[in-house]
């Protein structure tokens, strides 16, 4: 049997558990932001790699692309959801590039 893709269920429908849905997306590259941010663990090895803001910044300016080349074609919530991580993500730069260097570790942004 070959192999089917993940987001599919067994009778070739869409799986809605692994469907990706437009707010999965958004979380996605907000996570991939925090890592590079150093706020996420290495799962094989427990502690967060290291800082690397062009990283989260590249992230941070494909999520402003997002935001404005979907502009007036999202629902409300898409919208506010995308206006959210987009605002937390640049004040966590901003924090970050800072004169007081990195924010500690107890203050990280904590994703779902």
């Amino acid at each position: 049997m070959p192999d089917r893709p993940s987001s599919l269920a067994q009778d070739g429908a869409p799986d809605r558990a692994t469907a990706l849905t437009f707010p999965a997306f958004i979380w996605s590259l907000a996570h991939t932001a925090a890592v590079h941010f150093g706020d996420v663990a290495d799962p094989s090895m427990g502690v967060p790699g290291p800082v690397n803001l062009p990283g989260a910044q590249h992230m941070i300016e494909i999520l402003g692309l997002l935001e404005e080349k979907t502009r007036g074609n999202l629902s409300a919530e898409e919208r506010q959801l995308l206006e959210q991580v987009l605002f937390e993500l640049r004040v966590r730069f901003m924090e970050a590039v800072g004169t007081d260097g990195p924010r500690p570790p107890d203050s990280r942004i904590i994703l779902p």
